[in-house]
């Protein structure tokens, strides 16, 4: 295995790989992320032999290993974070508008046809097929339903078709829907897709790019549903607009593109109209038909949202609108680990960022000894601790959870996913009298926020969910 040098992040060469990576993949994130993307390339460097960036430059162009290398490092710096039902105000516009909207549409043809595009892992694309099978009863036998799941990140795709899954991307499941859902291989996972479900789902390899430069395939057209959540933020304005452009040209008439809550722009009322939802911001073709459930704002830019009372600041902390306390330090363990070094020097966002996509890979172990790295430079952040708390809990560790649960709330009382994943937690050890008080606290805080109001590291759970979530967790019997 070939020795990789220090980062070369201001050698000229660099930059002119860093600007065809960028031209490849439309991967604008990494503009200001250099030393990100050194971490990832250098892993091919050293897969492969190339002791340089010049030398693996002379791969990648190589006409025989060269596009099959691009594929590994275009899987290699590919950011895949999701879970089962990510963002559930925008899965409840799926359900009780959206879906039962293209059930409508499609009565005559009975066929529908929906693009998880950025699909990651799966899991998106394998809930989307859940809800229609639901709503579609035992009548899909009749119905021809088809959801294609696409990435250019091979080993996600591999992923994908195995569907199997381990606690982490099912972390926002209630224990008697993963039942419905899913078979287990063990009482602790890991679990696969019911074949019900799966039957409806193929995945398949596609870069969003190639619908710019008319590379991509004929079939991708005529979807009645397009999901491309939390994707576009990862490409440059310019880009976004065009993409968001062609895939309105892949929909049907009547159909739906649905993009991140992040990622609404009223550029895109160029080219399609937007519909305001509960929770969720819809675009459609022009001149599709109006739908009696939703109000449709075309060329309205649409209203700034009320600004939330809890926000994050640039360190992940996270804070209510009264004056800013300096955070305590961290209570001490009984048995402290000797801190480790972080092996990069990454800003908190770059290290969150990368500990859930190495979670949403299933290396749980990676992310451990992440967090744990993070956490010896940066003590002080609850975000990292919370995070520490649910892949201790994904790992079994509920004591050690428990832990890092209580040392994100000793930072900030007002981390409202805190108190509610402990209240949880607590409920599964059976302490039922901490349960409730965990619970109730977080029931209180958010039901003193705006009830659209997303609550931070809530992946989209706005404060109006959580209180009922919570409150019926409260419910006699319920916390058990």
């Amino acid at each position: 295995m070939a020795r990789v040098g220090p980062p070369p992040l201001e050698e000229h060469a660099f930059r002119l790989f860093k600007q065809a990576v960028i031209a490849r993949t439309g991967h604008h994130y990494y503009d200001d992320k250099d030393p990100l993307l050194w971490e990832r390339v250098a892993k091919r460097l050293r897969a492969t032999g190339a002791g340089t960036v010049g030398a693996y430059v002379e791969l990648l162009a190589d006409p025989k290993r060269g596009e099959a290398e691009w594929n590994a490092l275009e899987a290699e710096i590919t950011i895949g974070e999701t879970f089962f039902f990510r963002f559930a105000e925008q899965f409840e516009a799926l359900r009780r508008t959206i879906l039962p909207a293209v059930i409508r549409a499609n009565e005559d043809t009975r066929q529908i046809r929906v693009w998880s595009a950025g699909c990651s892992t799966g899991a998106e694309a394998y809930s989307v097929a859940i809800v229609l099978r639901e709503l579609l009863g035992e009548a899909v036998a009749d119905w021809r339903v088809g959801v294609v799941g696409t990435d250019i990140n091979d080993a996600f795709l591999k992923t994908a078709r195995a569907a199997t899954y381990g606690k982490w991307a099912l972390r926002s499941m209630p224990p008697q829907d993963r039942e419905r859902w899913f078979t287990a291989d063990g009482p602790n996972g890991p679990w696969t897709v019911r074949p019900v479900y799966k039957g409806l789902v193929h995945f398949e390899r596609h870069n969003l790019m190639s619908l710019l430069d008319g590379t991509s395939p004929l079939q991708f057209t005529g979807f009645d549903l397009i999901l491309c959540r939390n994707v576009l933020i990862y490409f440059h304005t310019e880009a976004v607009n065009r993409i968001v452009r062609a895939l309105g040209e892949c929909l049907a008439p009547n159909g739906w593109l649905l993009v991140g809550h992040a990622e609404a722009s009223p550029e895109f009322t160029r080219s399609l109209k937007s519909v305001e939802l509960p929770g969720a911001m819809a675009y459609r073709p022009l001149g599709s038909a109006a739908d009696s459930e939703a109000r449709s704002t075309q060329g309205q830019v649409p209203a700034e949202p009320a600004p939330a009372a809890v926000v994050r600041t640039a360190h992940g902390k996270h804070s209510s609108k009264a004056p800013e306390r300096r955070p305590r330090p961290a209570p001490s363990r009984p048995t402290p680990s000797p801190p480790a070094a972080p092996a990069v020097a990454s800003s908190p966002a770059d290290l969150l960022s990368r500990l859930r996509s190495l979670a949403d890979a299933g290396d749980l172990q990676g992310a451990l000894s992440l967090a744990q790295d993070a956490l010896a430079s940066l003590p002080t952040d609850p975000t990292l601790h919370y995070y520490r708390g649910l892949l201790d809990q994904s790992a079994g560790r509920l004591g050690e959870a428990e832990t890092a649960f209580r040392s994100a709330l000793y930072l900030d009382r007002s981390f409202v996913m805190a108190h509610y994943q402990l209240g949880l937690l607590l409920a599964r050890r059976g302490d039922r009298v901490a349960a409730r008080r965990s619970l109730s606290t977080a029931a209180r805080l958010a039901a003193g926020l705006p009830g659209g109001a997303e609550l931070p590291e809530g992946d989209g759970l706005t404060a109006g969910t959580l209180t009922l979530l919570a409150r019926a967790a409260l419910q006699p019997g319920a916390a058990r």
